[in-house]
Formats: structure tokens, sequence, C-alpha cells
């Protein structure tokens, strides 16, 4: 069994008093021991007539603040110009107070980050951050054309926010904006910052996010630089435009935001169109739509022209006439043809009627020859020895016909 087992337990009927808990919370947190412990100074309090310098710690990237004390020498050996805002590294001591429930950290060296470390830091945050991909660029989402509304994140009355507002109303009059005004430098900057990318993000009219920010040392800039901004950034779904400092100013939140803008002003034209330059290029894709269809117009009239130029086109008759005249000629031929086919067909009837006419017996007849047939039955006599005394024959002569007998 161990010792915090044999601890015996609260109940109901065996309630531990105040001092109890006071005591054994003072002995948990006891057992934590001396730790170094990174944070920014939000405030520093020298009460005169004391050497204990009251100091409050925060988080940059969470709302979380403790305070320390350290003596008077131990702040000014490690960190004589100490001011809000600096980050220091404390190696210090919890303590809990049972008399009063408190709770603050004993601090016996103090040491100020200066610049160089600063910087180391910000540089191995920047390499841990690209190994993540959060600066990958296949992930940057182009800013929309047009944005319906744009979400301002900049401090109070900054030239900054005057930079963007002026600049965008003047590319775009009719832009519309929803300014979230935050600290952008100093211990709460961070937190403010987040919160108001989180605000601008629930929006559904927002379709762009700038954060902008005048220059200003790197100890200004750090916020911009911090981790839990750029992740905030990069989880966020609406494009956003960094407009941190000046062109030189390169903190972190620069490789995760979507667009860089080296300025507030360069911001302002990234996130809206200059109604001039797209006027202008209207007018000009004008001017060259006019053009096309005058030039095809032209094209379309001159094939046209041609086309009405062709002998065909120009006096349709002279084609009637041609064909007119090659009817006329095939109707001549034919009328020639037939004319020809029956005079010869004449001709040779003509002809033929003269040869029948010859050898017809009726040409015999007109000569003075008669034919004698029997009455009774029509036979040709052609011997006197056909015919009987008594018989009654038919004489047919050129002009008529007898009727005769045999008397002899």
């Amino acid at each position: 069994m161990t010792q915090a087992d044999a601890t015996p337990r609260s109940s109901a009927e065996e309630p531990w008093p105040v001092r109890v808990v006071s005591q054994k919370i003072s002995a948990w947190v006891a057992r934590l021991g001396w730790v170094w412990i990174d944070g920014q100074v939000a405030q520093v309090t020298r009460r005169p007539g004391t050497s204990v310098v009251f100091l409050t710690l925060r988080d940059p990237a969470a709302d979380i603040s403790l305070t320390v004390t350290a003596h008077r020498d131990v702040l000014d050996s490690g960190a004589p110009a100490l001011t809000e805002g600096a980050r220091v590294v404390a190696h210090a001591k919890p303590d809990f107070y049972p008399s009063r429930g408190t709770f603050s950290l004993r601090a016996d060296e103090i040491r100020q980050v200066g610049l160089g470390e600063l910087l180391a830091r910000l540089e191995q945050l920047k390499k841990l951050l690209a190994a993540e991909g959060l600066f990958d660029p296949a992930r940057k989402r182009r800013p929309p054309f047009l944005p319906n509304r744009i979400g301002l994140i900049t401090g109070r009355a900054s030239a900054a926010e005057r930079d963007v507002l002026t600049n965008a109303k003047r590319r775009w009059p009719a832009v519309e904006f929803r300014v979230v005004n935050v600290a952008v430098q100093g211990p709460s900057a961070v937190s403010q910052i987040i919160d108001a990318l989180a605000v601008l993000e629930r929006d559904a009219d927002v379709d762009v996010i700038v954060m902008a920010r005048g220059g200003g040392s790197v100890e200004d800039l750090l916020p911009f630089s911090d981790e839990a901004l750029c992740r905030a950034v990069f989880a966020c779904r609406t494009p956003v435009i960094s407009a941190i400092g000046h062109e030189t100013d390169t903190p972190l939140i620069d490789f995760v935001a979507d667009v860089r803008a080296s300025t507030p002003t360069d911001a302002a034209k990234r996130a809206v169109p200059d109604l001039a330059d797209e006027l202008r290029l209207i007018a000009t894709a004008r001017a060259r739509l006019d053009r096309a269809a005058t030039n095809l117009l032209d094209r379309e009239q001159q094939r046209l022209d041609a086309i009405r130029s062709r002998p065909v086109l120009a006096n349709p008759i002279t084609m009637l006439d041609s064909r007119s005249d090659q009817v006329n000629s095939l109707r001549e031929r034919a009328d020639r043809t037939v004319s020809h086919r029956l005079d010869r067909a004449a001709t040779e009837l003509h002809h033929t009627l003269a040869r029948l006419r010859a050898l017809s017996p009726a040409a015999t007849l007109e000569r003075g020859y008669a034919i004698v047939q029997r009455s009774d039955n029509g036979a040709v006599l052609r011997d006197p020895a056909d015919a009987s005394v008594g018989d009654a024959v038919r004489l047919r002569l050129a002009g008529g016909e007898l009727a005769a007998r045999v008397t002899a």
C-alpha cells in the first residue's frame, strides 16, 4: 500500500477542514519542485519600500496567467530593463499559501529572452511548421475575384486599417467590410486575433479575411509568429490575406496565409479589383468584339458580293435564255425528225399503195375485164366447164356487179 493510499479519505460523515485541504494542496504543489517556465510579461509591479517584485506572466497562445514573485536583485541581474510585453524565462518554484488560498511562483533566476534567441526560436518553429505542411503552396486558395464582404482584423484607428479601407474603396467603391479591432501587440494580441479570426470564419458573408498591421520591431511583430495563431490560420476555411509590417518583415503568418501582401495597401489591391482597370478591360474587350464582328460582317458581305456578281445571279435570265434556246433547238430537231419520218412513211405508203393497186384485180377490171362467180357460193369460175346451163352467176365489173344466167 502506497503512502497516498494510506492517506485517510474524506467523506460526508468525516469531512476535511479547510486548513487540511489547504495543507494537502500546498503539499501536492510543493512536490512539483523547481521548473523553468517561458512566458510573456503582462505586468511588472515594483512596490515602494519592498524588495519583492511581482510579475504577471501570460501564455501568448492562451488566456492563462501566473503570478511570479522575485527579489529585486534577481530581476535586476537577469532583466534590468524588463517591460510589459517582453518574453522571459524564469526558474521558479510553485508555492501555495494556505492562509490566503493563493498560488504563485517564487523565482530565483529570471532571464529576458534576447533578440537572437527569439529569432532562433522563430527559425526552429518555422522549420517545424514547414515540415507539417502548413507552408505548402498546394493548399493555398485563391481569394474570390469580387468578394461579397471582406473581414478585416487590425488595430483600432490604426494606419493599417485606414490604408486598407481607403484603398479598397478607392478601387471598388461598393466593397463591404466587417472590421474587428484587436490588440496587434502585447500579451493579449494572440488570443484577440484568434478570437477575431473565429468570428469572421463563422460569418457566411465574409469571403476573404485580411490581417493588417503596420511596421514595427521584431518584438512588436511576435504575435504574428505565434504557433497557435499560425495553426488557426491554417485551419481557416476562408482565404486569408496577410499584410503585416513592411515588405521586409516576414512573420510566420505570412508563410501560412493564402496570400502575402507586402503592405496593407497591397492587401487592398489583392482583395478587390480596380474598377477603373476593369472598365478599361471591358471597353477593350468590347472594342475587340466590335472589330471582330465588323470584320466578320465585312468578309461575309464580300462573299455575298462575289456570289451576286456571278453571271448566274447577276442576270438569271441569261441562264433561262440559254436553256430556252436549247429547248427551241431540241424542239426544231424533233419537229424536223418527225416531219422527215412522216414524209418517208408517206412516200413508202404511196409506193406500197401503187404496188398494191398494180397487183390488185380492181386494176384489171378497170381495163375491161370481169370476174365470174357462182351466185350460190361465190366461187370464181375459171373454166366454162365449171358451169352448167341455167346456173346463176354474178359478174363483177370495175363499176359494179351484174347478175346473169348461163344459157349455153
